[in-house]
C-alpha cells in the first residue's frame, strides 16, 4: 500500500492550509508510479498548489514537479494505447507522450478550474501526433498530403465494406468532395509513408537463393554521360580542316604517339604537338560555348 506523508519545509511563504498548516507543507509519497490513477488525480491539486508559491530550481519546487510527472505517466501510457495498432515499438510512444505530459504540468493553472487529467490528455496526444507526423515518413510529404492519407484510408474502408471491392477513384472524389486529381495525389503520398530496404529478400525462383531489391535496380552507364558529348562535339569537328582532323583521328581512335603521327605526316613531334594543343582548344572553347 502506497504511503502519503505531510512533511513541512523551511522554504516557501504563504497562507495557512485549512488545517492551519503552514504554506512550507510538501505531499510526499513513497512511490509515485505505484499510485493509482484515482489517488493521483487527488493528490495532484495539492502538489500544483506547491508549485504555484515554491520557486523554481529549489529541491521542493524539483521534488513537487518531478512526483507529479512520476504520478501522473499513467495518463500517457492511456493515451499511447489509443495508437497501438500502428506497429511502433510502445516504448517509443510512451516517451514521445511524457513529453506532452511535462509540458502540461509547467503550464496547468488551477485557476482554469478544470481537471488535470482534462487539461493533460490534448497534450500527450498532441505530442504523439505530431511524433508521427514529423518520424513516421519515409520521404517528406506536405502535411495536407498526410492528412489526405488519413481521409482516404477511411474513405476506401467504408465504399468497401458499403460496395463488396474496391471503390475507384471517382466513387472516392465523390465521397471526399475531392476531385479525382486530388485522390491519385493522396493515393502516390502514401507511397512515401513506408520504405523498404534495398537488401531486403525478394522471394522467388532464383537458383542462387532469395534475391534483394537491389538486384533489380539497374546500374549507370558510365558510356551514357559520353553520348550527349559526343553529339555536341561532332559538328566542331567536322568544322576543323582536313590535317586536324586526321591528327585528330590518328591520336585519339588509332591511339597512336606524338612521335608517331610526326612521322605520318612528315613533320616534327614539337609541331603535331603544339598543332594538336592548338586543335583542343579550339574543341574545349567550342564545347563551352555551346552549354
Amino acid at each position: 500500500m502506497t504511503t502519503v506523508a505531510w512533511t513541512r519545509t523551511t522554504t516557501g511563504t504563504g497562507a495557512p492550509d485549512a488545517d492551519g498548516a503552514g504554506a512550507g507543507r510538501v505531499v510526499e509519497v513513497a512511490d509515485p508510479r505505484a499510485l493509482a490513477p484515482k489517488d493521483a488525480r487527488a493528490l495532484s491539486k495539492p502538489l500544483f498548489e506547491r508549485l504555484a508559491v515554491l520557486e523554481e530550481g529549489t529541491p521542493e519546487h524539483q521534488y513537487a514537479r518531478n512526483t507529479l510527472i512520476e504520478m501522473n505517466m499513467s495518463l500517457v501510457r492511456y493515451a499511447a494505447g489509443r495508437f497501438r495498432s500502428r506497429g511502433d515499438d510502445m516504448e517509443d510512444i510512451v516517451q514521445v507522450g511524457m513529453i506532452g505530459l511535462i509540458k502540461a504540468i509547467d503550464r496547468f493553472e488551477l485557476s482554469r478550474e478544470v481537471e488535470f487529467t482534462t487539461f493533460a490528455v490534448p497534450y500527450i496526444v498532441g505530442e504523439i501526433k505530431r511524433f508521427f507526423r514529423d518520424t513516421s515518413w519515409a520521404v517528406h510529404v506536405p502535411r495536407r498530403l498526410q492528412e489526405a492519407r488519413i481521409e482516404l484510408a477511411r474513405a476506401t474502408e467504408e465504399l468497401r465494406s458499403r460496395l463488396g471491392r474496391t471503390p475507384t477513384a471517382g466513387e472516392l472524389a465523390e465521397l471526399m468532395n475531392l476531385t479525382e486529381a486530388e485522390v491519385t495525389e493522396a493515393r502516390l503520398a502514401s507511397n512515401g509513408y513506408n520504405s523498404a530496404s534495398l537488401d531486403a529478400a525478394l522471394s522467388g525462383d532464383d537458383e542462387d537463393g532469395e534475391a534483394s531489391l537491389a538486384d533489380f535496380i539497374g546500374q549507370e552507364e558510365p558510356a551514357l554521360e559520353l553520348v550527349e558529348d559526343f553529339h555536341a562535339l561532332a559538328p566542331l569537328i567536322a568544322e576543323l580542316d582536313e590535317r586536324d582532323r586526321r591528327i585528330i583521328h590518328l591520336r585519339f581512335v588509332e591511339e597512336l604517339t606524338q612521335a608517331q603521327i610526326g612521322e605520318r605526316l612528315g613533320v616534327s613531334q614539337m609541331h603535331v604537338s603544339r598543332l594538336l594543343s592548338r586543335t583542343l582548344s579550339r574543341l574545349r572553347a567550342g564545347l563551352l560555348t555551346a552549354d
